[in-house]
């Protein structure tokens, strides 16, 4: 089994910690990796988008002028897309960017991330963060004792929504919880800064 070590809020080792091969350990999947990515942009797509087509433009019901005589170009409706208020050309109209996933794949991409970023040493176990007050100035001291200043993604317990509320307005950290991580955001952070016991909640989810 990986180990990995254990820091206090200062960056100095405090102990080991044993990690589950099945989660931390596998050959990363790229292609599952990427399905999930792909599903995950997608889906913050509003897909409100709308426009006019030719059929649905108000007016234009008749011939502008008569098909013969007047030296221009034969035209019917004043709505279509060449003229002022005209329609749009292959409108776009209100849809569902939804990329859906296997179960399996999901969880194979969540392992495969993991892995990746343990390989990479981008993985900071905390035994635990306790903030005097939820004030971002204790959690921006803390990630700068762990090298950890630039793109950053904080996994902390379910209960502890005062370091989630004191690190809102550092630029590039994100927060989350053991039950909201997703591929997406492990891959797109420099370092992962997880407390001790929410890596204990994902090896119990995962493994």
């Amino acid at each position: 089994m990986p180990n990995i070590q254990v820091v206090d809020m200062q960056g100095k080792q405090v102990g080991t910690m044993e990690l589950n091969d099945a989660i931390f350990a596998v050959e990363p999947n790229v292609a599952a990796m990427h399905l999930m990515v792909r599903s995950y942009l997608a889906a913050q797509r509003q897909g409100t988008q709308s426009a006019l087509s030719r059929g649905m433009v108000r007016g234009g019901g008749r011939k502008i002028y008569r098909q013969k005589g007047t030296g221009n170009a034969r035209h019917h409706g004043n709505r279509a897309p060449q003229f002022r208020h005209g329609g749009v050309v292959f409108a776009p109209q209100p849809r569902d960017y939804v990329v859906n996933v296997p179960r399996k794949i999901k969880r194979l991409a969540m392992k495969s991330a993991l892995s990746t970023k343990l390989a990479a040493n981008e993985i900071v176990v905390v035994d635990q963060i306790k903030l005097a007050e939820a004030k971002t100035k204790y959690v921006a001291q803390m990630l700068k004792a762990l090298d950890s200043e630039k793109k950053t993604l904080l996994v902390v317990e379910q209960d502890q929504k005062d370091v989630v509320r004191a690190s809102k307005n550092i630029p590039g950290v994100k927060d989350a919880y053991v039950n909201t991580i997703n591929v997406y955001d492990l891959l797109n952070a420099d370092k992962i800064v997880v407390v001790k016991a929410a890596m204990q909640a994902i090896q119990e989810v995962y493994a």
